[in-house]
């Protein structure tokens, strides 16, 4: 898991392989999605669990809070890009996180990254793929790659 990882920070970090990187993620993704049997989640709850689906292990990537409308969850496993400035460059990787949670019928978005100095864990939300959520402010917009 940390060479893969590795491997997406690296294409990640360069604007100019955007697509490798999303191809990269997507067939992840596929993989995993066709290898865990992934499917459309029947409730909000099942939305997160769908989600959690997609990694090695569910302590990882905890669930913290499912309101009425959100799934809040955090992502624990250590990033390459941990500490770096870099959060267009998470926006990037997280292709993998979306292409989950896609296939569960939502949409994914990263309100804290780790590659934002001092912070340890990714903090991300899920809601179903046809609500609204402009709310939600993504690390990359809110805090913008440092160079």
């Amino acid at each position: 898991m940390a060479t893969m990882l590795r491997l997406s920070a690296m294409l990640a970090r360069h604007r100019s392989l955007q697509g490798l990187s999303f191809s990269w993620s997507r067939g992840l993704a596929r993989l995993t999605i066709r290898r865990k049997n992934i499917g459309k989640a029947a409730n909000l709850d099942g939305l997160g669990w769908t989600w959690q689906a997609g990694f090695p292990s569910a302590r990882q990537v905890p669930v913290e809070t499912v309101t009425a409308d959100t799934v809040y969850a955090r992502i624990e496993t250590p990033c390459p890009l941990r500490g770096s400035g870099a959060t267009a460059a998470c926006w990037r990787m997280m292709e993998y996180d979306r292409a989950i949670a896609r296939a569960a019928g939502g949409q994914f978005v990263v309100l804290q990254s780790q590659a934002e100095p001092g912070v340890t864990a990714c903090r991300v939300a899920l809601r179903w793929a046809e609500a609204p959520a402009d709310d939600l402010i993504p690390a990359h917009q809110r805090a913008p790659e440092q160079n």
